[in-house]
Formats: structure tokens, sequence, C-alpha cells
């Protein structure tokens, strides 16, 4: 864990001290106790008083594992993935007013969602949605095999297991379908796929949405972006008329990065283009999430 935190070949690793010993992490001159654990419900949250536990293995995305930190003590539990029956699907800037504090197993969606949600929500408040599709341009991921690997099954299994770095490789993605949980009136109206690229981080989501209330020209679209990015999804979402590329956006906190080159309108059919760094935007909600919210 700490030569993970010390290096990072993407974001350069941690600017301060890192240092371990056994059974302890020491972060800038703090001891941070480890615990291994297969199963949640062995570890000491009650003894530790633990407040929130961030559920980030993959393993227990559906609630009957999460609820396995609530049974060994913890009070709240927050998913980094999407999950199967929690209590709210969590997208700051877009349902965060929706948390109660009856609410103990909250998932804080995926990376590619929380890019996508607040661009839905500046199109639906403003134009109306009535059905999108969405393509996130995605760096691949520690899931995906570095070079050609036999798989059997299903396509979508077989050609994941293509060689990441050397391929553009499209999948699935329920980011799009996410969205219902997020904003239950366009449950059913959004779907999408993805395409895993050779970068290791730096992706973009590419939405074309039809609306009910058309916008007078891309210009239009634009400015409506830009006011949410100055106003009340300020830190969330991010405006740019630059012509970056995915290198540019790395390390940029945003959630949804827009920029405004590619924003196309025909009649009620809009096009737009959001990039975000799908490791330190995320990693940056669920820190605001957990400190700010709960």
């Amino acid at each position: 864990m700490a030569y993970s935190l010390k290096y990072d070949t993407v974001h350069k690793g941690w600017p301060g001290t890192v240092e371990s010993e056994s059974g302890a992490l020491i972060v800038n001159g703090k001891k941070i106790p480890i615990t291994a654990e297969r199963d949640p419900a062995n570890l000491p949250h009650a003894s530790n008083d633990i407040d929130v536990v961030l559920e980030s293995t993959g393993f227990f995305v559906k609630r009957e594992g999460a609820q396995k930190h609530l049974d060994a003590g913890a009070k709240r539990v927050v998913i980094s993935a999407p999950a199967v029956n929690p209590d709210i699907t969590v997208v700051l800037g877009c349902n965060d007013d929706k948390i109660t504090n009856d609410m103990k197993i909250i998932s804080n969606a995926s990376c590619t969602t929380n890019c996508l949600a607040p661009i839905v929500k500046v199109l639906h408040d403003k134009y109306k949605i009535t059905k999108g599709i969405m393509t996130t341009i995605h760096g691949y991921t520690g899931q995906q095999r570095t070079v050609d690997t036999a798989t059997s099954g299903d396509p979508i299994k077989m050609i994941r297991g293509r060689a990441a770095a050397q391929n553009i490789i499209p999948t699935s993605t329920g980011a799009a379908k996410a969205i219902g949980a997020v904003f239950p009136d366009l449950n059913g109206k959004l779907d999408g796929i993805a395409m895993r690229v050779p970068v290791p981080d730096g992706s973009c989501v590419d939405l074309k949405a039809n609306v009910e209330n058309a916008p007078s020209s891309a210009a239009d679209v634009n400015a409506a972006m830009k006011a949410a990015a100055e106003g009340s999804l300020k830190g969330i979402l991010e405006y740019t008329d630059d012509p970056i590329v995915s290198s540019d956006i790395l390390g940029n906190p945003a959630s949804s990065i827009f920029c405004s080159l590619w924003t196309k309108v025909i009649g009620d059919l809009v096009a737009v283009v959001s990039w975000y760094d799908n490791e330190m935007g995320y990693s940056n909600r669920l820190a605001d999430l957990i400190v700010k919210k709960l």
C-alpha cells in the first residue's frame, strides 16, 4: 500500500512522506492502522467507532455485502461503484439533496455517470431530454489484459480479453442506464456503450440526445453549460473553449469538463462532449461525499 501511494505512473504519487510498519501506514507522520479481512463482518468497525466505510474492493457492491460493514459496527457505507439495491445512488451536484439520515448504504455511481449526469442535468433542465445515447471513450483499466488472453463465454467477455494498450475495444457500460437512478424521470430513456482506448487515464463522454424544446443553436447550449459551470454546478462541471485532449485534463478534480468546441445541434437533436479524469475526478467526489454530505 505504501508503494502504491508513493509511486503512480499517471499522477506521480503522493507529494508528502509515506512509510509503512507492521499493521500501519504512516502518511505525513500520521499513523493509519491497517486491517485485512476477507469477510467485512469480521472487521473491527465497532471498536474503532467507524462513521463511514468506503467500500472499494469491488466485491461487495450488492446490498447484502455492504450490509456486513454495518453489521460489524460501521454507521454508513459508501460504495465506490454502481451498486445493487443501495438506499440511494448519488451524483454530487445532481441529487445529493435527496440524501437522508436513514440512508445507510450509498452508491457514488461510476466515474462515467459522474461525468454524464451534470451535462444531462443541464440539458434536461433547459430542453427536456426525451431519449439519448452515450458513448464513453474511456482509458483502459486494471481489469483488462495487457496481451491477448483466451476467454470463453459471451462476446463482451471475449472482446475484453484483447490487449488493452494496442486496441480500441468496444464494450458495455451501465453508466447511461444508471442515470435513471439519479433522475427518475429519465429512467429507461438513456443507454450507451464504452470504447476502451489505449491511454491509462483520461476519458470523455459523447452524448447525443433528443429534446422537447429544441435549442436555437450550439451557442445556446454552450451558454447553458457555462452558466451551470459558473453557478449551481461550480466545482462539479467545468467549462472550456480550449482545444483540449485527454492528457490536458489529467489531475483535474472536476467530475465533468465540458468542451464547447464539439457541441452540435440539428433541430431537436443535441450532441455534446465532456471530459473527465476517471481517477482524480471520481476520487474527489468520493471525498466530497463523505466529508461534506455525510
